[in-house]
């Protein structure tokens, strides 16, 4: 029962970090509950299962992390959500051709 729930937990958070990187960006819950099913499956690989089965859980939640940031990182998933039009415009700089407005051309009648 305990393996399965450590297997469960790993498989749980390496989900909640691939929701995270595709489905939910920004957003933060799904990243932070990835991350900490993964912790609490180390540790309770670690505590109830023992020493070995703790290193084994360790290396398979690296190895799977990696492989879920390297499988992203290959889907291109990244092109798709990122503004990639391009902007031909330009803005036209007038130093010297500022116009006055009514009341400046008021104000400065009155002075003369």
């Amino acid at each position: 029962m305990n393996v399965f729930l450590v297997v469960l937990l790993v498989l749980a958070g390496v989900a909640l970090l691939l929701a995270e990187m595709f489905l939910l960006p920004g957003f933060g819950i799904a990243g932070i509950s990835g991350f900490a099913c993964l912790v609490g499956a180390i540790v309770m690989a670690w505590l109830w299962i023992g020493k070995t089965a703790g290193y084994i859980t360790l290396g398979a939640c690296l190895f799977l992390s990696a492989l879920a940031v390297w499988g992203f990182l290959r889907s291109h998933a990244l092109d798709k959500m990122a503004l990639d039009s391009k902007i031909d415009s330009h803005v036209e700089l007038a130093k010297n051709k500022l116009q006055k407005s009514d009341k400046e051309e008021q104000v400065e009648q009155e002075k003369k």
